[in-house]
C-alpha cells in the first residue's frame, strides 16, 4: 500500500509495509523535491529516523539501472 500527497514544496510518497508473507517493515517516505529526493525511514532500535538524499542525476541513474543488466554506465544528457 502507499499513499501519495502534494505539498507546498514537495510531493510525499509513504511505501507501508503491509507484512503479506515476511515481517513488517518501518514505512519509507519519500520526499521528492525541486532539487532533490529524500528517502526517510525509522530505525526501530534507535527510533530515530534514517535519511538518504537523491541529487535529481542520482535518481535518474538509479531509474535507469534497475532496467539493465550488470555493468557500469554512464547516462549522456541529450541536448533538444
Amino acid at each position: 500500500m502507499f499513499t501519495i500527497e502534494h505539498e507546498f514544496d514537495a510531493t510525499v510518497i509513504t511505501l507501508v509495509d503491509e507484512g503479506e508473507d515476511a515481517p513488517l517493515l518501518e514505512d519509507i517516505v519519500i520526499n521528492a523535491f525541486e532539487d532533490c529526493v529524500t528517502l526517510e525511514q525509522v530505525d526501530p532500535q534507535t527510533d530515530e529516523v534514517l535519511r538518504i538524499t537523491f541529487s535529481t542525476t542520482q535518481l535518474r541513474d538509479l531509474a535507469a539501472a534497475l532496467n539493465l543488466p550488470e555493468g557500469s554506465y554512464r547516462l549522456e544528457r541529450k541536448v533538444p
